[in-house]
């Protein structure tokens, strides 16, 4: 928690069936004393995948769908860029990042919060060019697992929350666990999120993601997430009752590899010891190798909340890390510390390894910032004055923004944000600016604007700053042309 700048952490292990361990360490807000403990609510991000592959899962169990029924025969409306994916795209594919969208792809019509629901980004999922050709590669998709969840909805009669909420949540007793910030009570046992502004930790506001939910918006504790880890490290069955919410076969072919990911790819190759021998996803789950072991895993992120949850099935060994400070490495040196502790053989200082790994990363993209700003030509002029560059733009799946003249200079405008989202554009060269959002949370953007030959603007498009950019800030996939008088209005 020092190393790493993290004021809370929640931690649960369970062994050989039992809860060996259910703790909380550090405060659920800084500067204040109020202490983080097995009940403290934490978001789990994209540890909520799990749970919605589960609840398709239950679907499959119940003879109500098959894992390759084509998705449009159960989702009406659903449709891909491509009318072949459209047609061929299975249950399955949602929920194995292999539909051929680019890393993450859409995210931005889920964050920041806007008025798009899950239904409108189901509907434009369709203005999604595809990166690579259906199940070539793996690009991991949130949109993908929205869709997911409107499957749920769609056959069970059920919104995707109720759903979870009965056939999962109760059964298992998870009495603390919702799927909304909206949740929050500020008189709750809840840890809040945090982020840093330059040095100085401090805490941001909850992000709602109820459009995203069935990729994200999960809110639970280290106790309830036990349950969870017994849950499946009993293949589906409650543990000491009748109860089997998945079956054992579901169980098996959630586990099971269904996209390959080239193991240099696997961000943990930079500590040697934990490179693993093959790397892949399953449904709602990482999969890899350790020490001999099949690991069967999730990271997960929300705004101010990082988690990671680890099943060892060989060993009946599961673990599970909730954070209230977006710091990665962190949870990554408890996590194998434990795990070490229960396979035996080599081990290390992962709290020194881990930090090398993010002091390396942050060094590297300062450096590039650097050269960058040292190679741009700062005395160049926009070709436009900047009064031209403002008007009314359209990205096909994102939808409008707005570029206006604002006290001598340019601002952009997200009028789909359920805030008020806007950046000031600084001219960075050329005709390039930089998007500098008022609102810190948001990752800084180039913006950069093409012409016509009688120098009227064509379109623009934007990249993310940094190099340590968030890959839902993908602003790459935009491509914003100017709005005909007749669609202003």
């Amino acid at each position: 928690m020092r190393t790493f700048g993290v004021p809370g952490i929640a931690v649960a292990i369970v062994k050989d069936g039992k809860v060996v361990l259910q703790k909380g360490y550090g405060v659920r807000r800084v500067g204040y004393p109020g202490p983080v403990d097995a009940n403290t609510l934490f978001g789990i991000g994209s540890n909520t995948k799990a749970f919605t592959a589960a609840a398709l899962a239950t679907l499959v169990d119940a003879g109500k769908l098959s894992w390759d029924d084509p998705v449009y025969s159960r989702l009406k409306g659903f449709r891909m860029y491509d009318p072949y994916v459209s047609k061929e795209m299975r249950i399955r594919d949602l929920l194995c990042h292999c539909g051929g969208l680019g890393l993450g792809q859409g995210d931005l019509m889920l964050w920041p919060r806007n008025s798009y629901t899950r239904d409108d980004i189901v509907f434009r999922l369709r203005f999604l060019k595809p990166a690579t050709s259906f199940r070539s590669s793996f690009a991991y998709s949130n949109v993908m697992y929205v869709a997911a969840g409107q499957v749920v909805a769609a056959v069970s009669g059920q919104s995707w929350d109720d759903y979870l909420r009965e056939k999962i949540f109760l059964p298992l007793g998870m009495k603390d666990t919702n799927t909304t910030a909206d949740a929050y009570r500020a008189d709750g046992n809840w840890a809040s999120p945090h982020g840093k502004s330059g040095d100085k930790l401090q805490v941001v506001p909850f992000v709602n993601l109820d459009n995203a939910g069935p990729a994200g918006s999960i809110n639970s504790s280290a106790a309830d997430m036990a349950r969870w880890l017994l849950l499946q490290l009993n293949h589906g069955k409650i543990p000491g009752t009748e109860t089997q919410i998945f079956s054992e076969k579901s169980s098996a072919e959630m586990w099971k590899q269904q996209s390959i990911i080239p193991v240099n790819e696997e961000w943990s190759a930079d500590v040697d010891a934990l490179r693993p021998h093959f790397y892949g996803y399953g449904m709602g789950w990482f999969l890899r190798d350790y020490k001999g072991r099949k690991l069967v895993g999730h990271p997960g992120g929300v705004g101010g909340f990082v988690s990671r949850v680890l099943l060892v099935p060989e060993e009946n060994l599961g673990v599970v890390i909730l954070t209230n400070a977006a710091e990665w490495t962190a949870f990554e040196s408890i996590l194998y510390h434990i795990v070490d502790s229960y396979l035996g053989g080599p081990t290390q200082d992962y709290i020194a390894a881990f930090k090398a790994v993010e002091d390396k990363k942050i060094k590297d993209s300062d450096e590039t910032l650097r050269k960058a700003q040292q190679a741009r030509a700062a005395d160049s002029k926009p070709s436009l004055a900047l009064e031209k560059y403002a008007g009314d733009y359209s990205d096909p799946w994102y939808g409008k923004v707005l570029i206006r003249s604002e006290d001598g200079g340019l601002v952009l405008k997200l009028p789909l944000t359920l805030k008020s989202t806007v950046a000031d554009l600084q001219h960075w060269q050329f005709d390039t600016f930089k998007a500098h959002w008022r609102d810190r949370a948001v990752e800084d953007a180039f913006v950069t604007f093409a012409l016509k030959a009688d120098g009227s603007i064509d379109h623009f498009t934007m990249a993310a700053v940094s190099p340590l950019a968030d890959f839902s800030a993908d602003y790459q996939d935009l491509y914003f042309t100017p709005l005909p008088a007749a669609a202003k209005k």
